[in-house]
């Protein structure tokens, strides 16, 4: 069994617009002023958890309890979350070829599983390693190794991680074992070794799984 691994934010699905309409649709929704919203982008900016919205509370004088908010936020970002059609197209044609596709993401468990299912796809991935499932968070080779268990199978030198974060994605890959391709964003720190292939989007990363990588 052929294993393609891949991250969620940033590589599958775009993260930061989905983010911004839920933070903004949420604050609208309970009245909250530009002190509250600005607060939660900054906050949230990189990852959300239900404790956020506990030390919101604490911040300011708001009514709805943590929990309340905390499930408000996945349900807007999960409506606001997109897969293009493109990167759809490209994991079924995987999939056909015979690869297992598992998810390696860094996030609380019910938010990404929350985006998986609301972009379809669910009905692509055999399996989710979600950080939240463990409190194990990438690089850690733990998380790879749960993707691959989650997929029904192990790790081996020839499976792949697809990532756009140099340091928790590739670096993380190169840890478990995996070869790796980077999806590039921003610029390429110093210091780290060099993914073993570099594309400017994941539909060019699995294009590049079914053209050269090896029976």
């Amino acid at each position: 069994m052929r294993l393609a691994l891949f991250d969620l934010d940033g590589t599958l699905v775009d993260r930061r617009s989905a983010f911004t309409d839920a933070v903004v649709q949420l604050s609208h929704d309970h009245g909250y002023g530009p002190e509250i919203q600005h607060w939660l982008m900054d906050e949230l900016a990189d990852r959300a958890d239900r404790g956020d919205f506990e030390r919101l509370r604490r911040t300011f004088e708001v009514n709805e309890s943590a929990d309340h908010l905390w499930r408000v936020y996945i349900d807007r970002i999960a409506a606001a979350v997109h897969c293009r059609p493109a990167v759809l197209d490209s994991l079924t044609r995987l999939k056909a070829d015979g690869w297992s596709i598992g998810v390696a993401t860094n996030g609380s468990s019910d938010i990404q599983r929350a985006k998986i299912k609301s972009t379809g796809l669910a009905e692509l991935i055999d399996g989710i390693a979600a950080s939240g499932d463990i409190d194990v968070r990438k690089p850690d080779p733990r998380l790879f190794e749960l993707a691959a268990a989650r997929c029904g199978t192990q790790l081996t030198p020839g499976d792949w991680m697809t990532g756009d974060n140099p340091e928790t994605d590739i670096v993380g890959g190169y840890r478990a074992g995996l070869r790796t391709i980077w999806v590039k964003g921003s610029p390429w720190p110093e210091g780290l070794d060099a993914p073993h292939h570099t594309v400017d989007d994941v539909t060019d990363a699995i294009d590049y799984l079914l053209t050269h990588s090896p029976e």
